[in-house]
């Protein structure tokens, strides 16, 4: 990493010497946050066997890191005119956007010199003989300790920060270490001014009531925007890890209401954040209790012979799973099926895999198999990881070396606001899942009693993927639709997980591509695909369109005689916080 004004980097042996001990201590940890980075040990050892057994490749590399860290050293002086600041145009980093960054000969050093040593260290894993697997791990690790290290993380090296202090007289820091305290007694990062929002008064204001609940779930039911609504329901299932608002976050961008505006009775399923004893919960149970639980009461409510069904992330796999059983009964519960982001082959998962293998899940499920809490903050923790530089060090840089307030953000509100999972559903989604991929083999696993099999999964579908999204890979979410029994439209959206999914369709914003033919190869489908301005969401509201049924006069009462409302929406079970449960 860049070092103080005396001298350029020794050496890159130096430097690789120097990460190699600082890997070796991340590694010797026993918390659960330290099992994971144990998984990267065996892929750090290989490097280092790797790296050792090309020493010209090291010597080469070090030769040509040595020329450009004397160039940088030189020129780190030379930049700036006579009398005046560098004219420059905003460094492409935006970590090192600042002017100050170039304005300062000795921090325009810390800078060059930092990105000269991160892209050399990449290139030291990327020539590393490496399986696949381990390389994958290797360059997640690397990236995330380069990551850490940039001098825009710390209040020394950060000219930004420096200049705030001095200018506000050291107020700056004062607020930062405030904002540090703060954030150390709710165990995470603050990403948004949390003090600016309440759910059920300014975020998932929605109105409805809860019409059912059990042990695992509220039932919300929303009252009708239209005179005349169709028959059939939709139920929504969102991602167990997060609260239901994501879909309902504000009147402009809610999923919720722009289905109630179509006219169709939506019905969501609130997540309860789990504690003892409710921690033994296994993966059935989300099954049954949860989504076939909430599938069978919105049809007995509204006198209907099938319901349409939406499932979000792992809301998508768990409706899929119920469904699957479903039909395995000869239960016909649902005419329509729509995904979003959502996967049930997991071959390929991105960067996720890097922290799944067969050592951390068996220590997870021995832990776990009798129950107890996975919490929320562990499983934000470790997506927030995926993209540390947009979701972790920004945050620290403006929130504590900046003393800086965070703005008001309800998609940022709704990440922090995580819940808590019982260990035996965790372990199996793990096992079945991501470390197996059973899911798509058929009668491999055996759910609720029968074996099952997503090839009976056979109504329509509409699939909805994200171009960007690094936790669901639109091409896996594309081989998993393949699986499905019955005709599929799949449609991908522009954007990420989040911000391609609740993209409301009044803002006309980004673009998403269609192409009826579903064939084998998902990048051929694109090739041949046609970009559509503007949200998905239209799209997906004119293939529901006919599987609502007909229309008839809205429903004027929310419930029937055998469940009446019991409170208004959102519900007692999203207002519980994970960290005070965990």
């Amino acid at each position: 990493m860049p070092k103080t004004a005396s001298a350029p980097s020794d050496d890159l042996a130096d430097l690789l010497r120097k990460t190699q001990a600082k890997m070796a201590d991340s590694l010797n940890t026993e918390s659960t946050t330290q099992q994971v980075m144990s998984g990267f040990a065996e892929a750090y050892r290989a490097w280092l066997e790797a790296m050792s057994a090309k020493p010209e490749t090291l010597l080469d590399m070090q030769g040509r890191y040595m020329q450009e860290q004397m160039k940088l050293w030189m020129g780190a002086f030379q930049h700036a005119p006579e009398g005046g600041e560098p004219s420059v145009a905003p460094h492409p980093d935006k970590r090192f956007a600042g002017a100050e960054w170039a304005e300062m000969p000795l921090f325009r050093y810390y800078r060059d010199s930092y990105l000269l040593t991160s892209k050399m260290m990449m290139e030291a894993v990327e020539k590393a003989d490496l399986d696949a697997q381990a390389k994958q791990r290797m360059r997640f690790f690397m990236r995330q300790y380069l990551d850490a290290a940039a001098p825009s993380n710390y209040l020394l090296t950060n000219p930004e920060a420096l200049k705030a202090a001095l200018e506000t007289g050291g107020k700056s820091l004062e607020e930062g270490l405030k904002n540090l305290l703060a954030d150390i007694g709710k165990g995470r990062i603050s990403m948004t001014d949390e003090s600016a929002f309440k759910v059920g008064e300014n975020i998932a204001v929605s109105k409805g009531g809860v019409v059912f609940e059990n042990d695992l779930i509220q039932l919300i039911q929303y009252s009708p925007l239209t005179p005349k609504v169709h028959t059939r329901p939709l139920v929504m299932v969102p991602p167990c890890i997060n609260k239901f608002y994501i879909m309902d976050l504000q009147p402009e961008n809610s999923l919720v209401r722009f289905a109630v505006e179509q006219g169709h009775t939506v019905f969501l399923v609130s997540w309860r954040n789990i504690k003892p004893p409710l921690d033994k919960l296994t993966w059935d149970d989300y099954v049954e209790q949860g989504v076939i639980a909430a599938l069978t009461e919105a049809k007995n409510i509204t006198g209907v012979d099938k319901v349409n069904a939406l499932g979000f992330c792992i809301g998508g796999t768990l409706v899929t799973s119920a469904l699957a059983v479903l039909a395995k009964k000869k239960r016909k519960l649902v005419e329509s099926l729509t995904l979003m982001t959502a996967l049930l082959e997991f071959t390929e998962v991105g960067e996720i895999r890097v922290y799944v293998d067969e050592n951390f899940v068996a220590k997870r499920e021995k832990q776990l198999a009798k129950g107890g809490i996975v919490p929320g903050a562990e499983l934000a923790g470790a997506f927030s990881s995926l993209r540390a530089n947009d979701l972790v060090w920004p945050y620290v840089v403006a929130n504590y070396l900046k003393g800086k307030q965070p703005p008001a953000f309800d998609l940022l509100y709704w990440n922090g606001d995580s819940t808590n999972l019982p260990g035996p559903m965790y372990g199996y989604y793990l096992r079945n899942t991501y470390l197996d991929n059973k899911l798509v083999e058929p009668d491999a696993l055996t759910m609720c009693g029968v074996k099952v099999d997503v090839r009976d999964v056979d109504m329509p579908a509409f699939v909805m993927a994200a171009r960007e999204d690094h936790i669901v890979p639109w091409q896996s979410a594309y081989e998993s639709a393949r699986y499905l029994g019955g005709p599929v439209k799949f449609v991908l959206g522009a954007s990420g997980h989040i911000a391609g999914s609740i993209n409301p369709a009044s803002k006309n914003k980004r673009s998403h591509w269609v192409n009826d033919r579903l064939g084998p190869n998902p990048d051929k489908w694109f090739e041949q695909s046609k970009e559509v301005p503007g949200s998905w969401w239209n799209a997906w509201a004119q293939w529901l369109k006919p599987h609502g049924g007909k229309l008839i006069a809205a429903r004027a009462k929310l419930g029937d005689a055998k469940h009446r409302v019991i409170e208004p929406a959102p519900g007692r079970f999203v207002k519980e916080r994970a960290e005070i449960e965990a």
